[in-house]
Order: structure tokens, then sequence, then C-alpha cells
């Protein structure tokens, strides 16, 4: 049955996406929303397919220019973030390369970003600075891998310091609203500790035989976590944010794991936006990614 399964779900999503294909790439070329907007329907179809439940609590940020700072735990983070709302993403330059995965990720007109070259942080800072001076809403996972979905790992604040700057030029102010993503069931009961990677997909982990499994079991429950949005200065310190991001994502993240989060659909809307305390003498986009 399982092997079944695995078989309807792969030619659902084989059906749904060689036709979307050639109209995104058309897209992509064109003036319009419709860029935006078909991803969101495929990563809708692909949750559904394979079984992929998502609680939203709380709502995205309506001001522009905004990031979005998350935790990482899978590559099933991308869909279903991608099912909520238009987003793209800032991926590591490897993601380009992998079959079908890096397609799906240009696809989605992804910034890529070379971690292991920090003199290419000031080129994929302005990219990013120009998607967001554009309104595009981007996700950047501030720990710069993924983890086993039962903690938080440190966030880099290089990324975050770099397209703050970017954006220096124009009304020097931008919006950053931390996510978290939580796995919390699996068929329905509580996932733990121990069955979390099922759907983390870190280390040493392959992506095929990882990807075949979720495609067999289906039946995943996921809790989409925004936080409040906070209005972001030009002097603000880039490593004081980057520790106030990571730690209220793992407040929300850890709540949401332990079930302390409120029963309904959502919470009520976001309070006013906080700002950050502000502290002199912050480096230029090639120095805080120096400073890494």
């Amino acid at each position: 049955m399982m092997r079944l399964r695995a078989a309807t779900v792969l030619a659902t999503l084989t059906v749904v996406t060689l036709p979307l294909i050639p109209v995104q790439w058309l897209a992509l070329r064109l003036k319009g929303g419709l860029k935006r907007s078909l991803p969101v329907v495929w990563h809708r179809i692909a949750c559904r397919t394979v079984g992929i439940r998502v609680r939203e609590i709380g709502k995205p940020a309506r001001e522009r220019p905004l990031l979005i700072v998350a935790n990482h735990v899978s590559w099933l983070d991308i869909t279903v973030l991608g099912s909520r709302m238009p987003l793209s993403f800032v991926a590591k330059t490897e993601v380009a390369s992998w079959p079908v995965f890096g397609l799906f990720a240009k696809l989605q007109r992804s910034v890529f970003v070379d971690r292991q070259r920090r003199s290419a942080t000031g080129r994929t800072a302005e990219e990013l600075g120009t998607r967001l001076a554009s309104g595009d809403a981007m996700v950047l996972f501030a720990e710069g891998t993924s983890n086993s979905g039962n903690e938080v790992l440190p966030f880099r604040s290089a990324l975050i310091g770099a397209a703050r700057h970017a954006l220096a030029g124009d009304d020097g102010e931008m919006w950053i609203q931390p996510l978290a993503l939580a796995y919390t069931h699996l068929h329905g009961l509580p996932m733990g500790r121990q069955f979390r990677p099922h759907v983390a997909w870190y280390g040493d982990m392959e992506m095929v035989p990882h990807f075949m499994n979720v495609v067999r079991q289906g039946a995943v429950d996921v809790a989409v976590v925004w936080g409040e949005p906070i209005r972001v200065r030009p002097d603000m310190d880039r490593k004081t944010l980057t520790r106030l991001l990571e730690d209220e994502v793992r407040r929300l993240a850890g709540n949401v794991r332990a079930g302390h989060p409120p029963a309904g659909p959502e919470l009520p809307p976001a309070a006013p936006a906080a700002d950050v305390p502000a502290e002199a003498g912050e480096p230029a986009i090639l120095k805080a990614a120096e400073n890494g």
C-alpha cells in the first residue's frame, strides 16, 4: 500500500508539474504577477497531494520591504511556506545544481548565496536588496543549514546585516519578520523528538531516500508561526538584531512543539512593530560579511 501511495503521489505531481514548468519559465520573462502566484498554486497542490496539513498561526506582515527570517528543518519547508503566499528564498549555491530541486528553486526566483566565499556576500546582498526593494517578500533560513527539528541553531548575522544595508539607499528602513516552523504530528499522533527525523532533513541524510519516505508515509502536520514584524533602521546593530530574531524564533518554535500556542488557527493581529536599540559604528556590507 505504501508503494502504491508513493506511485500515485509521484504520478499526480508529475502530471501537475510538467505543464506548469514552461508556463512559469515564460512568466519569469514577462511583466505581471503570474511568476509570483503560480508557485503558490503548485505548492498548495503539492501539500495536499503529499498529505501535508499546515496550521498557520499569526499573519505575515503587509509592510514592504519585507525579509522573513525562519528556522530550517527540511526541504519540506519550501513547499510549506511557498503554499502560504508569494515568496522567494535565499538558498545556498549548491541547490542550483541539484536535479529537479535546483530547477524548482530557479523557477521560484531564489537568490543563491555562496556561504563558503564571504567575498560573495556583497553581490548577494545587492541582488537581495534589489528584490526586496521591488516588493518581493524574501525568506532567509538564518541558521545556514537545516537541523533535527528539535532545536533552533544559532543564526548567522552576515546576510541579515547585508540585506539591511543594501536598502539604505531607499527610505532607510525595512521590515524583518521572525517565523517559526514546527512539525508537530505524524498520522495524527504527536510527533515527539524521536519521530521528527521522519520529516527533518539534516546532516548526511540522502535526499532521494528521505523524499521517498515522506511521500510513502504522508500525513504530516506542521505549524507556521508568524512573529511580530520589526521595523529596522539603517543604524541598528546587526548582531543585536540577529540575537533578537534568533531568540524570538526559538521561543515561537519551542512553544508550538510544547503545545502552548492557542488552539485556534490564528493569533490576534500583531501589535505595533517593535524597534531594536541602535548601536553606533555599524560596519558596511563587506565588513559585515567579513565579521560573519
